[in-house]
């Protein structure tokens, strides 16, 4: 409209003119504001349904690629019953979560999965927004068990005594003792390092591996207050000991 027509128009028919002109530019603002909500939504379902995954799908998985398989239960639901190769590091437990996912390699997908799901989402959702890539069991050990798949479960050995464990270590030699286990991320981390000390240190000193998830009572009596822990020996008595995910170059120096 021209401004000479403008000026010819009625003041009321104007004014009606600039507020249906109004409504509609809001309409407008709405249904683009609609369109950016619905897309939205439509966006986190969709990364919803990629990080959660089917059991049978999870299990082709976990057994055709190499992936990281993580138990986010409690260290005593895993010994009732846990997926193959499956490492473990307890949700509930923030400070024991974090420490252990530290070893996880950032380059390998990481599969979690706990009693019905609820964990492992919460587990997976942090995973992924701290640089991992995370994928979820749907309806976890319920439904891995539902669907006639097996578990595995920790042997219960019979438990070393502090008598021979003293056994085991040659008052003659230097012996370093590493307490892991295998469903300990950090120690699986640390297992590189020792092999690569056996490696450069070959005949320098005597490694004795001791699962620290079976022999409770020897761990118990040793403080050993986390896994991997280490002690060194010499002439029968430890010299040196320490905790979590250390260098090559700092066990050597007290070899």
């Amino acid at each position: 409209m021209h401004m000479q027509q403008i000026k010819n128009v009625p003041c009321g028919a104007f004014f009606i003119f600039v507020n249906e002109l109004k409504k509609t530019m809001l309409v407008r603002h709405l249904y683009i504001a609609l369109i950016m909500l619905f897309a939205s939504l439509l966006s986190c379902s969709s990364n919803a349904q990629q990080t959660d995954i089917p059991v049978d799908e999870f299990d082709s998985v976990i057994k055709k690629h190499p992936v990281q398989v993580l138990d986010v239960r409690t260290a005593t639901e895993y010994k009732n019953g846990h997926l193959p190769k499956a490492l473990q590091a307890n949700w509930n437990d923030e400070v024991e979560f974090k420490k252990r996912v530290q070893a996880l390699d950032k380059k390998i997908p990481v599969y979690t999965y706990c009693m019905v799901g609820a964990r492992s989402a919460a587990a997976t959702k942090w995973l992924n927004e701290n640089g991992y890539t995370a994928f979820n069991m749907q309806g976890g050990i319920n439904k891995w068990k539902g669907a006639g798949k097996l578990l595995e479960q920790q042997t219960f050995l019979k438990q070393l005594t502090m008598d021979e464990y003293l056994q085991k270590i040659p008052a003659d030699k230097t012996v370093l003792v590493d307490f892991g286990a295998e469903w300990c991320p950090p120690c699986k981390k640390m297992d590189v390092v020792i092999n690569e000390l056996q490696q450069t240190h070959a005949g320098k000193f005597t490694l004795i591996k001791i699962d620290g998830g079976i022999h409770t009572n020897l761990t118990k009596a040793l403080s050993v207050e986390e896994l991997p822990s280490f002690f060194i020996y010499k002439n029968g008595n430890i010299t040196w000991k320490a905790q979590g995910i250390l260098s090559a170059e700092e066990i050597t120096q007290h070899l």
